[in-house]
C-alpha cells in the first residue's frame, strides 16, 4: 500500500491495484502539487461536503468515471450532479473491490456552497477507516477531539492517521495530540494546516506534544509505503 499527501487534507491510496483519492481539493489550494486534468482515480472518497473537501470531485470524476463514496446526503446531491456515488454513514461499513471502509463519527459541520452563493445541508461529517491489504488507515476528516476516539483506537490497530492540526475551524496541535493518546496509532500525519491564514501552524509544535506514536511530517507530494 501506498500513500500520498498533497495538500490540506487530500490524500492518495494506492492498493490492491487501484487508486483512492480523499477529498481533492485542488483547485484553489496553493499547496497541493495536483492538477486536476492528471487525476485518474478509481475511488472518491469524501469526509464531508465542505467546499476545501469536495473541491474538485465533480470534474475529476465525470472525467476519470470514479465512483464517489461519501456520506448518504452528500452522495446524493453528487449524484445529481451526475456521478456514479456510493452513500454511507456513521458506523456502516462495506466492502469493496478495494478493501472495506468504514465511517466514523467526527464533530464539525458539512454543506456545500454553490457558485450562486446557496448552501446545500450535506449530512454530517465523518472521518475514514480503510482495511486494506492487512493495514489499517484512519482519516480523520475535520474534527474536534472526542472521547469516541478511544473506542476507535481500541478497537482498530491503526497503522497510520491522518489528523487536522490548523485548529479555528478543527482541533488544534495540543487537542490533536490528545486525538493520538486515544486513537494510539503507529504513525500519524498532521494535515489541513498552512493553507489559510486561520489554520497556519508549525506541525513541529504537534510533534513536540505527541507520545508513543511516529509523527511523520509529510511534505507535499511525498510518500508512504505500508
Amino acid at each position: 500500500m501506498k500513500l500520498s499527501y498533497h495538500g490540506h487534507s487530500i490524500v492518495k491510496i494506492e492498493t490492491n491495484g487501484l487508486t483512492l483519492l480523499i477529498d481533492p481539493f485542488i483547485n484553489g489550494n496553493t499547496l497541493t502539487d495536483l492538477k486536476v486534468e492528471e487525476q485518474k482515480p478509481d475511488y472518491i472518497l469524501l469526509t464531508h461536503g465542505h467546499n476545501d473537501h469536495v473541491g474538485d470531485t465533480v470534474e475529476i470524476a465525470k472525467a476519470s468515471g470514479a465512483k464517489v463514496i461519501a456520506p448518504n446526503e452528500l452522495a446524493i446531491y453528487l449524484g445529481q450532479q451526475g456521478l456514479d456515488t456510493h452513500g454511507m454513514n456513521i458506523g456502516g461499513a462495506f466492502e469493496f473491490e478495494f478493501g472495506k471502509l468504514k465511517y466514523t463519527q467526527a464533530f464539525h459541520s458539512s454543506s456545500y456552497t454553490t457558485e450562486d452563493g446557496e448552501i446545500i445541508y450535506t449530512g454530517m461529517p465523518a472521518g475514514i477507516l480503510l482495511y486494506a491489504e492487512g493495514k489499517t488507515v484512519y482519516h480523520a476528516g475535520d474534527t474536534s477531539v472526542f472521547g469516541d476516539m478511544e473506542i476507535i483506537g481500541r478497537t482498530n490497530e491503526i497503522d497510520v492517521a491522518f489528523v487536522p492540526i490548523g485548529d479555528n475551524f478543527t482541533m488544534g496541535p495540543e487537542d490533536a495530540a490528545l486525538a493520538v493518546s486515544m486513537l494510539k496509532p503507529k504513525i500519524v500525519v498532521p494535515v489541513h494546516y498552512d493553507t489559510f491564514p486561520p489554520i497556519r501552524q508549525n506541525p513541529d509544535n504537534f510533534k513536540n506534544l505527541v507520545e508513543h506514536a511516529e509523527v511523520n511530517i509529510m511534505q507535499v507530494g511525498a510518500m508512504l509505503e505500508l
